[in-house]
């Protein structure tokens, strides 16, 4: 199976545009005001017209209110939400939209109840632990808490780069792949020499 690659937290449409045509399935626009990636509703409008076909879109909320989840949705053409915040399944389900629930990993965490709470989502999105941070840390997190089998496809996140890539695909074997600060220049700008660094090696595993 091939794993999918998702790039997370554009602020700029020709680096959007340049993922897409570099090969990633999902893009990730984040619609949390504390967040560095944060972009507007007319940023993101912006973005997602310029996309070719096939790209998906991703948008990242943080225990948002549901009229503004609705505004977004309103105005940006989204294929799939993605919740990093403590909202129940039902929260997410609201929406009518595919979801993703983002789970921030440490010993305690338990992923086979997760997944069936979770049952429906298209995926749990692995990532870092931090008690005060939502993503986009650049910190890893032990791969080892991650069960064999899980009933529902697994988006492995938090810290990952173009270096340490392989391993994880190779360790965990995830659906799909999340990235952000690994293939960053600063906060919020992509480095296009590491979105295809970053995606070229995850082909290359596939291919192993």
């Amino acid at each position: 199976m091939r794993t999918r690659v998702k790039i997370c937290g554009f602020t700029q449409t020709e680096q959007a545009v340049h993922a897409a045509k570099l090969g990633v399935d999902a893009i990730g626009l984040v619609f949390y005001p504390a967040s560095p990636r944060y972009l507007s509703i007319e940023q993101a409008q912006k973005i997602v017209q310029a996309l070719p076909a096939f790209t998906s879109v991703v948008a990242l909320f943080v225990d948002e209110k549901p009229a503004q989840i609705k505004i977004v949705l309103e105005n940006v053409a989204i294929d799939c939400l993605q919740f990093h915040g403590n909202e129940t399944a039902a929260q997410c389900r609201l929406y009518g939209k595919p979801y993703l629930k983002a789970i921030q990993m440490r010993a305690a965490v338990n992923i086979a109840q997760l997944s069936q709470d979770y049952e429906d989502a298209a995926g749990l999105l692995l990532d870092a632990y931090h008690p005060d941070v939502k993503g986009g840390m650049g910190q890893t997190f032990d791969w080892d808490l991650i069960p064999a089998q899980v009933a529902v496809p697994i988006i492995l996140a938090g810290g990952l780069c173009v270096e340490n890539v392989k391993q994880a695909v190779q360790t965990v074997k995830p659906y799909a792949v999340d990235v952000s600060s690994g293939v960053e220049s600063i906060k919020g700008v992509k480095d296009v020499a590491k979105m295809a660094a970053f995606i070229t090696a995850v082909n290359q595993v596939d291919r192993i």
